[in-house]
Formats: C-alpha cells, sequence, structure tokens
C-alpha cells in the first residue's frame, strides 16, 4: 500500500473542455490545403496519439513540416480560446474538494501561454499547487517527463502521486514515470486502452476523497 500525496491533472479534456477547440483549429488551418479533417479521424490521429500533425503531413502530403503546422494552429487557437473556453463538468469542484487534502496539479503538453489562458478563463489557478506546461520539460507525452516534472515541482515521490488522464498517450506517460492513474475517458477518447489504469470514472464528481483513499488501500 503506497499513499497518495499528490493528484496530477492532464489539463485539455480533462479540467478544461478544449479538444473541439484544438480541432476547430487544425481544422481552420488544414482547410487552407484543401483538407478538411472530421472529428474522428482528429480523435484517433491527434487526440489519442498526439502525432496529429505528422499524421496530416504524411497523409496529406503538406507542403509544410508538422512544426510548421503546429505554429499555424496555435495563434488560431488561442485566439479561439480568449473567445470563451468552458471547463469540463465538475472540474472546478474536483479541485476544491482535493486541495485540502492533497498537492494538486497540472502536467500538460499545452503551451505555457495557453495554459496561462485557460487557467485564468476558468478561474482556477489558485487551486493549483504546480503547472506543468510544454516548455517545463523535454520530451511530450506518451514520454514520462512532464509527470515526472509535476512530482519534483510538487517535491512528491513519484510513486505516491496519482494522475487524472482521458487519452491513452496520457495513461503511458503516467504510468512509465512510475505513478498510478484514473482514467476520465472523453468524447475523442473512449475507445482508447485504459487497462492499465486503476479505475475508469464516468465523470469528475466520482474523484472524490474516498475513492482516493480507496485507491491508496488497494494499489
Amino acid at each position: 500500500m503506497t499513499d497518495i500525496r499528490g493528484v496530477l491533472f492532464d489539463l485539455d479534456g480533462v479540467l478544461a473542455d478544449t479538444e473541439r477547440l484544438h480541432w476547430t483549429a487544425y481544422r481552420r488551418v488544414l482547410q487552407e490545403f484543401g483538407v478538411d479533417v472530421g472529428l474522428e479521424e482528429y480523435g484517433a490521429q491527434w487526440t489519442s496519439t498526439g502525432r496529429g500533425p505528422e499524421y496530416a503531413c504524411r497523409t496529406y502530403r503538406l507542403p509544410l513540416t508538422p512544426d510548421e503546422l503546429r505554429a499555424r494552429k496555435a495563434p488560431v487557437y488561442l485566439a479561439l480560446l480568449q473567445a470563451g473556453v468552458a471547463a469540463c463538468p465538475g472540474a472546478c469542484a474536483a479541485l476544491e474538494r482535493l486541495r485540502p487534502r492533497w498537492q494538486v496539479g497540472v502536467a500538460t503538453n499545452a503551451a505555457r501561454a495557453e495554459v496561462d489562458l485557460v487557467l485564468g478563463k476558468l478561474g482556477v489557478a489558485g487551486l493549483l499547487h504546480a503547472v506543468i506546461a510544454r516548455e517545463d520539460y523535454l520530451h511530450a507525452k506518451p514520454a514520462p517527463d512532464a509527470y515526472l516534472a509535476a512530482a519534483a515541482a510538487l517535491g512528491l515521490a513519484p510513486a505516491t502521486c496519482i494522475v487524472v488522464e482521458d487519452s491513452a498517450r496520457g495513461v503511458q506517460a503516467a504510468v512509465a514515470a512510475g505513478m498510478r492513474v484514473l482514467a476520465i475517458p472523453g468524447e475523442l477518447t473512449r475507445d482508447n486502452d485504459f487497462r492499465s489504469c486503476v479505475r475508469c470514472l464516468r465523470h469528475l464528481d466520482e474523484l472524490t476523497p474516498e475513492l482516493l483513499e480507496a485507491v491508496a488501500r488497494t494499489s
């Protein structure tokens, strides 16, 4: 039995309802090249794997690199965020519920400017003890770097942290970091492989102190 001292959240699709905004931003950029990516295709190639730009450049023979595609998408996405972003159902309440007893942090592949904007729009920055963005570590998920950086920022051993994720690549990152994982499959990730998670939750309302205590006792 290993005690839980920290709870680390992915941002997109877990705390912030941003996946369709990401899709819209990429879709607008790709339409300039005559490519229209559907939501299901986006979920399979972007959300689940994190390699969407590589997929798009290869599949549609785009005249730019994956990093150039990401760079074109970034300002479009920021503009969409400025127009408004919603929290995932139960996100704010979950943070308020857990923060008094556990160290709470975010570890995301998103850039710092995006993260700060989202957290500001949601009004939850003050509920977090640490926020790790893409600039804070070397290798993106599914590498473990983001979650290891978050544990270090909180001063915690990785084994004492539990992660809340919505995608297979995020789960892989957390498991590789030596952490237990709670999955909350989202609209675009319901068919992902979550077998390595200790629990699959239907929504954040199920993320309670009692649940974390039960996980600590049984894992």
